[in-house]
């Protein structure tokens, strides 16, 4: 990220960029960045774009090496290609001596390090990952996007929120316009407006519904239950994210037990090392054995759906009652 920074600030770019990584909002803000310092403010004659697995790469290595007009480079925004795993070769054949007055800007979501493409643009251009942001960093952004609109917060109501919105910066920016209107006329953003205002993910009603669970309030768990289906939720998704959950409750849990400590438990499941500790401390809260037994009981459940013998809501209703 420095690097592009500085690429921009000193007016010296290279031909292509890759922009990786599961942080979409951050990999939207410096392809941004990138377009408005590569690109004529309306130059549609020079600024392209392309999208999706079935782009023609004869189609882009033509373009390239056709002239900019009136301008002085040719720019190609290509997104969610797939190239970056497979079907890159030849793209990468052309990137190792292109045009000069052709640049490239690649956004993808998944990138297979090992392929010719990716190895490529890493040593012709710049490549640049963009990973879930960690707990501080983010409440550092939050307590920055409020502070800019004269709005002041505490740690403890900006831990909320996260609670709430989770990691994705996308998310977490479009509560805070929100919250950002709601306190129009108040300086101080308090607990009472993050649960007024802000919206609580579905992963984060599994969370509280297997907390639920494990105190025996099955009256509880079933009222989340019914809160999702109230949403619009699937009760197949609510399956998916139910097992899911135990999945990672059980890894969680038996890495623990082979003493992986909390950063290599985070790194080994997928998640953020503070989400990381909300899973060990969930899991400590359960057994082994009844987590695996849980994990089999969503499978027989969506068994049972998929075979006729019971419907959807149902079948989660029982495994709710029953899972634990």
């Amino acid at each position: 990220m420095k690097q592009i920074n500085e690429d921009i600030k000193q007016g010296n770019f290279k031909q292509a960029y890759l922009l990786f990584g599961e942080e979409r909002y951050l990999r939207r803000q410096y392809r941004e960045r990138l377009q408005k310092a590569l690109c004529s403010e309306g130059d549609t004659m020079n600024t392209h774009f392309y999208e999706g697995k079935n782009i023609s790469v004869g189609e882009i290595i033509d373009l390239a090496e056709t002239l900019p007009f009136l301008a002085q480079r040719r720019v190609i925004f290509i997104s969610n290609s797939g190239l970056f795993k497979s079907g890159g070769e030849k793209l990468a054949e052309y990137l190792t001596a292109p045009n000069e007055t052709a640049f490239f800007v690649f956004t993808e979501s998944e990138v297979d390090k090992r392929s010719k493409l990716f190895k490529t643009v890493q040593a012709r251009g710049y490549a640049a990952g963009f990973s879930v942001q960690d707990e501080k960093t983010l409440k550092r952004w939050v307590a920055g996007l409020l502070g800019r609109e004269g709005k002041k917060i505490t740690e403890g109501t900006v831990q909320l929120i996260l609670t709430k919105t989770g990691t994705d910066m996308e998310n977490i920016q479009m509560e805070m316009e929100k919250l950002i209107c709601y306190c129009m006329d108040r300086d101080v953003v308090t607990d009472e407006d993050v649960e007024a205002v802000c919206t609580t993910r579905v992963s984060s009603h599994i969370f509280d519904m297997i907390n639920a669970i494990a105190d025996r309030k099955q009256k509880q768990a079933l009222e989340l239950y019914y809160d999702l289906l109230a949403l619009k939720e699937p009760p197949m998704r609510i399956l998916f994210l139910i097992a899911r959950q135990c999945n990672m409750l059980l890894q969680a849990k038996e890495l623990k037990a082979k003493g992986h400590d909390q950063r290599s438990i985070a790194s080994k499941i997928g998640v953020p090392p503070f989400a990381a500790g909300k899973y060990l401390a969930q899991a400590s809260r359960f057994k082994t054995e009844t987590l695996r037994n849980a994990v089999t009981k969503c499978v027989e459940a969506e068994e049972a759906v998929k075979s006729g013998r019971m419907n959807d809501i149902m079948s989660v209703e029982i495994l709710i009652l029953s899972v634990l």
